[in-house]
């Protein structure tokens, strides 16, 4: 039986993605006052965005708690001896600490081991895709956790945002931050590196913002995987990726959407790129 591997929500893996590879994919919540959703489950990302932009309730996110988690864990055990659980960066969320508190919790006997990505969005989803793939083509579970780590170094995001609003009032940035970005008119880039946002641009315009993407993704001597997701601008995304199609094809391009729990702390209008490569 093959390795099976385990992911949240917050990777940004559709259906479409996850269901072929074999990957689980565990939602979060999102609560609009008294109204709970199952993230990409109850509440799709459209009618997410939808519902942001009319209320005038700022939505909230949970965590499931471990025993939801130790639920999955033991139905994908039905499948499986083995099991990777790829987890949200655990500075950016208790997600790894719930899903470690999990694993004590389990009824089925299965070896299951748990890794922090220190990333988030498609930076952790292309990690998932990863140990998925050789996973599925006959990986043992020693290989697929020694590609995993060695993965995470390589699994690169960086962030356009019109607006750092949404990240300052769920106290992602400080005060000064959102000030910054938004009294300037730029559009801010931010990464994260070791599972912390970090900011590494300002661009004065939409335009230039998503040529600083551009050039990020060409900075990369090898692209083994890339993905371009956007929340509310698809015709953005698809700008992006004609501008990289040069570079890394087109077809070979994961295109997602920002899941509502992600969507909540930084807005309808981010823009995202994320690569799994090698800068030399």
């Amino acid at each position: 039986m093959p390795v099976k591997i385990i992911t949240d929500s917050t990777s940004d893996l559709n259906p479409h993605i996850a269901g072929p590879l074999g990957i689980t994919v565990v939602p979060l919540y999102i609560h609009f006052g008294t109204e709970s959703y199952l993230d990409g489950v109850d509440l799709t990302t459209e009618e997410f965005y939808r519902k942001l932009a009319s209320s005038k309730i700022l939505p909230t996110t949970a965590v499931p708690s471990p025993a939801t988690f130790a639920q999955v864990y033991d139905k994908v055990a039905r499948e499986t001896d083995e099991i990777v659980v790829i987890s949200l960066a655990s500075k950016l969320s208790s997600c790894h600490e719930m899903e470690l508190q999990a694993i004590g919790m389990m009824k089925k006997k299965c070896r299951i081991e748990l890794i922090d990505s220190k990333a988030g969005c498609m930076a952790l989803g292309l990690i998932a895709i990863a140990a998925a793939k050789a996973a599925n083509a006959g990986a043992k579970i020693e290989e697929v956790l020694d590609i995993t780590r060695r993965n995470i170094p390589r699994s690169k995001i960086y962030f356009a945002f019109d607006t750092l609003e949404y990240l300052k009032r769920g106290g992602r940035v400080n005060a000064a931050q959102a000030f910054l970005g938004s009294v300037l008119n730029v559009n801010p880039i931010m990464t994260l590196e070791e599972g912390e946002g970090k900011p590494v641009g300002r661009p004065r315009s939409r335009t230039k913002a998503i040529e600083f993407l551009y050039k990020f993704a060409a900075s990369f001597a090898k692209i083994e995987e890339l993905a371009i997701e956007d929340a509310a601008t698809p015709d953005e995304a698809d700008t992006l990726a004609e501008r990289i199609n040069p570079i890394f094809p087109k077809k070979r391009i994961y295109r997602t959407k920002v899941s509502p729990v992600v969507g909540t702390h930084v807005g309808p209008h981010v823009l995202a790129v994320s690569v799994l490569g090698d800068k030399d």
